[in-house]
């Protein structure tokens, strides 16, 4: 810049500027100049370039005229739909790109079917034989080896590398230290089991075996878990079995697991073997010598010969010993197990013995001793005590030991010459395997497939066709003389259909349900319409009656699904587009049976109630309906899950324990609902009891003061419960009948027990309602129109009681009096069941009410050195200790306590953290219990952060309940009754 041309204050003082439109028109021209140079250069061709040089414009364009950013039509092309989203309804929680993720949260082989010694074709067609069928459940304490026995008959038919791979596993513990593919059990194919290492869901599979003579058999067997909390997955297994397998660890004998397995298999009426397992750790962890070995074992099986025996209904045919053949010995982790039977069968095939299999069988076990020089069994020891060896020690465990020994502790030339005496021959890399798989690798060539396992469930275990009667009487609730109770007792494949469906699964993507069910008669196919009907469908009320068509058909197998174009009776089924109106179970019946011949089978009777209880609700309410969806797959999934919505508007979750809870809001996030949730803490569910008879006779009249209902309160007897609750009695009997059980079985008083009325607050409630009016003083006639509303305010008034909204438990409500309106337009139910419900109320209050809590029975194993300080964990919780011994032939001991519920969370991670990880418990909802004190009782002092200690417990517990619900502090009897000048005696009496 010219300094010359501008003043000292910058203003411009040169020569005469051009103006615009003269360095328009210069620009222009040289343009033209530049245009006539190109075109002499490259010429008028086709390809020549055009070059266009606009000139700027000064023009002046208005705002909403301005194009700062091209059209959709400059930048697509004329003919293109422009959406212009005025806000972002998209949240910036989530991403513009979502990843893609893969919705499979259990393993599904279904695509690829693995190899198997047998085809798909002969399984199916073995399963339309059912003499050729056992339905087997595999039952147990947890972590004695189900699983893993169940993984030895999947690997002696199916082609499964990972498991010839695999180390053997003795304990859980190690289990744990190696999350690996390796480790996991076949039926372990849910993600949550194989983090936590534990079976968390009844797993069936369906396989082909053989017998010792080579007689193929198709075994259905369904894996139960054995955590305590898990005990309906257990029940629904048993549902569809024939019988059970007991799977007893050798060194832990039985345990709590082990007696709620046989106690529910008897009541059932299912036939009972046993597999001793885990027999390995005598030798390599006990070290004990073969004859303690063999006390040992005899003790375990006396163990569940007296849990047998104290299970009622039971009688010496259930005894099991294994000279009776229904007992096993087995290592799941080396991978054998051997009956007595197949064990004797070996000797005879390798030394051409002159004698039956089971001839030897029979002298291989009690006090039958060998006398190697005479060759000869005898019942008593030899005078001098060394010549004579006890025949089971002699010829089984001595030989197993010398195996173990041997391949532990020699040298691969000396080992390998002991082992080609015994006829196994093993490659050279064989050899340089650790001693562990190397031991399994030997015995199992030893011991071969196990066939006495086969044999043991051939023999004791009843077809499907053999135990239809049975099972048919026990669960159908049709009549027995009617064709679809024919047809079912005799498992006829030609019969009307009856499918009784105990389980639903998830798929593997959570998308939908599959029901897996026994058929009892008939044929289902795919395509086949049929009707489904649920636990409360009841002949002529066919509101929880749907029909649906069956869109396909499977059998099951854990890890994948052979697909069926049908199956017939006997078979265990998978079934999928019948989920839609299933809740929990259900039974499916053709739609060709007659409306009034339809019949359930009785729903399961679960052994212990849902009493820990949680609620939830999503973080985000917006996302309620998910969580809504969600919680009604859980209850699909687990059959002892129950859901319900407060008046506050919570929704609460009840679940048997813990882990269980847990394990339901493991599934509710990531597969069933996928949103977050908040939790409350965990509480207990409370039961409310009368603890005296009402003293004074409480009448309720009906919002139109023509009915008037006189109720007294009393408690019942604890036994009278627990038959009402295990169905012993019901409440469909006849009068007769029902008279008949009460006196024979409690001493009442043959009218007091024909006059009963209902159960509540369900069929098999443990509230009785009866009749105990005098016909001089009430009309009868006019009493049995009315007895339905009755009876559906005592339902009311017993599922939600005065003191805190909680169910009743252990109440009879008697009818003294009933005036009732001569017109019956009068006496509806909108005028009675209110009534009824009330006088409920005000009887109950009138007859020293109490608050029920849940009591858990804990079983704990620890070494002797922290025994001490389980006593103090457990005295901490208000418990006490009802059992305390030392377990024979093991360094541990076992200690049985009983732990109010509430009392009992976080109580196993205080039992580690006192004894340092030593010890180990499971819990079990085991019985009701009174909570100390009246909750009634006003002058209760309850100090904020202060704990409530013995008298004060009652109180606090209803208080805090009610608070919870949203229901206020005071409890009154006031607003249940009417008359003044009754309220007054009841306030009175109460002072």
């Amino acid at each position: 810049m010219d300094e010359s041309n501008y003043d000292e204050f910058g203003n411009y003082i040169g020569p005469e500027l051009a103006t615009s439109s003269e360095e328009e028109s210069e620009v222009e021209h040289d343009v033209e100049e530049a245009g006539s140079d190109h075109s002499e250069d490259e010429g008028p061709g086709p390809m020549a370039m055009e070059l266009r040089v606009e000139a700027p414009q000064t023009q002046i364009v208005l705002h909403e005229d301005k194009q700062y950013y091209p059209d959709a039509e400059d930048v697509f092309g004329p003919g293109v739909e422009a959406l212009v989203q005025e806000e972002d309804t998209q949240p910036l929680t989530e991403p513009i790109v979502a990843p893609i993720t893969e919705r499979k949260f259990q393993v599904d082989e279904s695509a690829q079917l693995p190899d198997t010694m047998y085809t798909k074709e002969f399984l199916v067609d073995l399963l339309g034989h059912p003499n050729m069928v056992r339905n087997i459940a595999l039952g147990g304490h947890l972590h004695h080896g189900k699983t893993a026995l169940l993984d030895v008959l999947v690997a002696a038919t199916h082609s499964w590398p990972e498991w010839d791979a695999a180390t053997p596993i003795a304990t859980p513990t190690t289990k744990m230290r190696q999350p690996n593919e390796r480790a996991f059990g076949y039926t372990d194919v849910h993600r949550l089991e194989r983090q936590r290492g534990i079976g968390l869901k009844s797993m069936p599979m369906s396989l082909v075996a053989q017998n010792t003579k080579g007689k193929s058999y198709a075994l259905n067997i369904m894996d139960t878990p054995g955590h305590a909390n898990f005990i309906d997955e257990v029940a629904a297994a048993l549902r569809l079995a024939d019988g059970v397998v007991v799977v007893v660890d050798a060194v832990e004998g039985v345990m709590s697991g082990t007696e709620r397995v046989i106690r529910a298999a008897v009541r059932e009426g299912l036939g009972i073997t046993l597999v001793i397992n885990k027999v390995d750790r005598l030798i390599l962890e006990l070290k004990l010598p073969p004859e303690d070995a063999y006390i040992k074992l005899k003790h375990t099986v006396e163990e569940v010969n007296n849990t047998i025996a104290t299970c009622p209904h039971t009688d010496a045919s259930m005894r099991v010993s294994p000279e009776l053949g229904n007992v096993c010995f087995a290592s799941a982790s080396f991978g054998w197990c051997f009956s007595l039977e197949s064990f004797a069968a070996r000797y005879v095939d390798t030394w051409q013995m002159p004698v039956a299999p089971k001839e030897l069988a029979r002298r291989l076990w009690g006090d039958v001793y060998y006398h190697a020089e005479r060759r000869t069994f005898m019942r008593r020891r030899a005078p001098d005590g060394k010549q004579a060896v006890r025949s089971f020690v002699h010829f089984v465990l001595e030989p197993l030991y010398k195996i173990f020994a041997q391949v532990v502790g020699e040298d691969e030339p000396q080992l390998r010459t002991t082992l080609n005496a015994l006829g196994i021959r093993l490659r050279k890399a064989d050899y340089a395997m650790n001693a562990r798989d190397l031991l399994r690798r030997v015995l199992c060539h030893f011991f071969g497939p196990p066939t006495g396992l086969v044999d043991m469930c051939v023999a004791h275990i009843k077809s499907p066709a053999a135990n239809a009667r049975a099972k048919t009487e026990h669960l159908y609730t049709g009549q027995m003389d009617g064709a679809t109770a024919v047809a079912m007792r005799t498992c006829d494949a030609d019969g009307p259909l009856v499918v009784s469906v105990a389980k639903q699964y998830p798929s593997s993507d959570a998308s939908q349900f599959y029901v897996l069910g026994r058929i009892f008669s008939g044929h289902i196919s795919v395509g086949q319409k049929v009707r489904v009907l649920g636990e409360a469908y009841a002949p002529g009320d066919d509101e929880d009656m749907a029909l649906a068509t069956v869109s396909d058909a499977w059998v099951y197998c854990s890890r994948y699904r052979i697909p069926v174009s049908g199956l017939g009776a006997g078979s265990w089924v998978l079934l999928s587009g019948v989920d839609a109106s299933i809740a929990k179970t259900a039974t499916i019946v053709d739609t060709s049976v007659a409306e009034a011949e339809l019949a359930i089978v009785r729903p399961l009777q679960l052994p212990a109630d849902a009493v820990v209880k949680i609620a939830v609700e999503p973080v985000a309410p917006t996302e309620l309906p998910k969580l809504l969806s969600g919680l009604r797959k859980i209850g699909k999934s687990y059959p002892l899950a129950h859901t319900r919505v407060e008046e506050s508007g919570e929704h609460i979750l009840l679940g048997t324990g813990e882990l269980y809870l847990d394990c339901i809001m493991h599934d509710l996030r990531t597969m069933y609902a996928e949103i977050d949730i908040k939790v409350a803490d965990p509480v207990v569910a409370f039961r409310e009891t009368t603890s005296e008879t009402s003293a004074i006779r409480v009448f309720g009249d009906s919002p139109n003061g023509k009915n008037r209902l006189t109720i007294i309160a009393e408690p019942i007897d604890p036994g009278i419960c627990e038959d009402i609750e295990s169905g012993k009695v019901q409440a469909d009997w006849p009068a007769r009948q029902m008279g008949q059980f009460f006196e024979a079985n409690h001493g009442w008083d043959i009218l007091a027990g024909r006059s009963i009325w209902a159960f509540g607050p369900t069929v098999s409630g443990p509230n009785i309602l009866s009749d105990d009016t005098l016909p001089a003083e009430t009309d009868r006639a006019r009493l049995r129109m009315v007895r339905d509303s009755i009876k559906q305010g005592f339902v009311w008034a017993t599922r939600e009681g005065p003191l805190c909204d909680e169910p009743m438990r252990s109440t009879r409500f008697r009818i003294l009096n009933a005036d009732l309106a001569e017109s019956a337009m009068h006496r509806g139910g909108g005028q009675l069941i209110p009534a009824a419900r009330r006088v409920c109320y005000s009887s109950f209050l009138t007859a020293s009410p109490r608050l029920m809590e849940p009591i858990s029975f804990v079983e704990i194993q620890a070494p002797r050195d922290c025994v001490s300080n389980v006593y103090t964990v457990i005295g901490r919780r208000r418990g006490h200790v009802t059992h305390d011994a030392p377990k024979p032939g093991s360094p541990m001991y076992t200690i049985h306590a009983l732990v109010p519920t509430i009392d009992a969370s976080g109580f196993e991670t205080d039992l580690r953290t006192f004894t340092h990880g030593q010890a180990f418990c499971q819990l079990y909802f085991d019985h009701w219990q009174a909570v100390p004190g009246d909750p009634l009782d006003r002058e209760v002092v309850l100090r904020p952060l202060e704990p409530s200690a013995g008298q004060q417990l009652a109180r606090d517990f209803m208080l805090k309940t009610r608070r919870r619900k949203g229901l206020s502090d005071d409890v009154s009897i006031d607003k249940f009754i009417d008359d003044p000048t009754l309220r007054d005696v009841v306030r009175e009496f109460q002072q």
